[in-house]
């Protein structure tokens, strides 16, 4: 901060006065919205930017969302200029290549006007739980081959004119979807939420004028800038490589290469994942948007994890991937299954940096679980649509195990039990750790979850989305990998295994076992202190067996 022209006091004041627009904003969506994606999960984002349309202060929220924000407003800006744009007005887009890679992810941004000049724009993003297409949840893998399969495609309209919904806009949305209740109540708590933030960003320029606030973005992003090119000079110079692998995109079909190439020179950074497999024809690719929002994230995090995300931390860091490639995909490419693929974005360039930055590396990830439930709920004759988040363990660190059921990379959370069955027709027998899934390590890797649903309508078909049934979860510096993850239909009858992105059609009382990989390890199991062996028997995350094996500790 020692390069800005503002006063550290007052620098300091409107940097938290951002900071809050952007989680008030946050707080206001999640409590008025009607979705449990949204209101439990908090799978949404917001940010705020300045009059040109950089992005300046962020929410705490998810990563592939407000990657992307800077790449939506400039778009909208093309599609709307500055001058066409009044008070009360709300952007709205959902494309996949535009917006962060997939239908559900739908964009607001809306102006704001201090003393009728534009001053800034304010923007949030949730996942709507449904947006039409070949399968409820609108996040079906195999056998969707192009985005025209998905789902509503929105380039930028204006759905708020001046304060109100375009009804006719809003009729053509809502026609399409299968739970429109929910989407709506969504629409209108995204609205709410820029309302929030357009009133509160006015009264700062109204507060403090608008040169001394544009005066204090520039030193916000020049600072943030600044401060991200001396953390990468702390790189060492070089180029650093890592390949691992998904397991496919749908049953019978070759797994997926992530690799990624990182050359850090100087104060700057390019990570490359050209070599990566080429696009597939499924539901599965991550357009540039998102790929660049999760290097930017891993990139960040690896520096410094509480630098500012915003225009000028960005500066320093170059995604690229060459046209056509998995991570760069063309237009018309299906991504609707993305989200599962953001782990793998970053567990690539942690086993990257891990060569330059061990200190700061970690186990691979167990993966995450999003499977989405669809069909008619016997007890009201109306659609419902179950979107769930199972999250596993983290992998071990330098200094520490991985801790259990935390969201990997992407800020959301295990929605409630109790929220799934009072909401829809399921429920849920089963929600535990599994024992001797994290790899064992100097520091272990947090376990893997199972998660057994029942199903307690007469049918439904469930879309699934998750990895790592074929390629555990790697261990760094001799830590052991995870066990892989399994998903079993009736594990207690005629127990059948399932793809990690196959589509099923269930029936009443059929049970899926959601049991995800155990996260890798970190240093020598040799290592590992034994009395944090016996911790770990006696919180039943070994057994004694794993406990002899792996660390030599007989607790006889």
């Amino acid at each position: 901060m020692n390069t800005s022209q503002t006063d550290p006091i007052t620098l300091t004041v409107v940097w938290n006065a951002l900071l809050s627009i952007a989680e008030e904003m946050g707080s206001t969506l999640r409590r008025t919205a009607f979705s449990e994606a949204v209101r439990e999960g908090d799978d949404f984002s917001t940010g705020v930017f300045d009059s040109k349309a950089r992005l300046i202060a962020q929410g705490n929220f998810t990563p592939g969302h407000l990657g992307s924000m800077p790449y939506v407003i400039r778009t909208v800006l093309e599609y709307f200029p500055p001058e066409t744009l009044r008070p009360g007005d709300a952007i709205f887009l959902n494309d996949s290549f535009l917006g962060s890679g997939h239908f559900p992810d739908c964009f607001m941004a809306s102006p704001v006007f201090s003393e009728k000049t534009l001053v800034g724009f304010v923007v949030n993003t949730a996942h709507h739980i449904d947006v039409g297409g070949a399968a409820p949840g609108s996040q079906r893998v195999h056998g969707v081959t192009e985005s025209f399969q998905e789902g509503l495609r929105i380039l930028p309209i204006r759905l708020v004119h001046e304060g109100t919904f375009d009804p006719d806009l809003l009729r053509m949305i809502l026609a399409n979807v299968r739970i429109p209740e929910k989407v709506e109540g969504d629409l209108n708590a995204q609205l709410n939420a820029n309302r929030a933030g357009s009133e509160r960003l006015s009264n700062l320029f109204k507060e403090y004028g608008a040169t001394l606030l544009d005066r204090v973005c520039e030193d916000i992003l020049s600072a943030s800038e600044t401060r991200m090119r001396e953390l990468i000079k702390k790189i060492p110079d070089g180029v650093y490589s890592f390949e691992d692998q998904l397991d496919d995109y749908g049953p019978g079909t070759e797994p997926i290469r992530v690799a990624v190439d990182i050359t850090v020179e100087e104060s700057s950074i390019e990570v490359d994942f050209s070599r990566s497999s080429d696009q597939v024809p499924a539901a599965l690719n991550s357009y540039i948007n998102y790929t660049r929002a999760y290097t930017t994230f891993a990139v960040k995090v690896f520096c410094d994890a509480l630098l500012p995300q915003n225009e000028g931390g960005i500066r320093p860091i170059k995604t690229t991937a060459r046209e056509g490639s998995f991570f760069n995909p063309t237009f018309p490419a299906a991504s609707g299954g993305r989200a599962t693929v953001q782990i793998r974005i970053f567990d690539a360039i942690n086993g990257a940096l891990s060569q330059a930055l061990p200190h700061r590396a970690m186990g691979a990830f167990s993966h995450w679980n999003n499977p989405n439930i669809g069909g008619t709920d016997p007890r009201t004759g109306k659609s419902f649509v179950m979107y769930d988040l199972g999250f596993g363990g983290y992998g071990g660190r330098a200094d520490s195990d991985g801790p259990e059921a935390l969201a990997p990379v992407v800020n959301c959370r295990n929605i409630p039990i109790e929220v799934h069955e009072h909401n829809n027709p399921v429920r849920i027998k089963k929600l535990e750790l599994i024992t001797d899934s994290g790899g064992a390590g100097q520091y272990r890797g947090g376990c893997g979850l199972r998660k057994d649903i029942e199903l307690l309508a007469d049918q439904a078909t469930i879309t699934l989305l998750g990895d790592r049934h074929k390629f555990a979860p790697y261990g760094l510096f001799g830590g052991h990998a995870g066990t892989k993850a399994q998903t079993i239909l009736n594990p207690d009858g005629a127990a059948e295994a399932l793809g990690s992105k196959s589509v099923h059609q269930l029936k009443r009382g059929d049970v899926v076992s959601f049991r995800l990989a155990g996260a890798g390890g970190y240093g020598a199991p040799s290592d590992r202190d034994p009395a944090a062996v016996k911790r770990d028997l006696a919180d039943g995350f070994i057994s004694p067996a794993n406990a002899m094996k792996n660390y030599g500790v007989d607790l006889d």
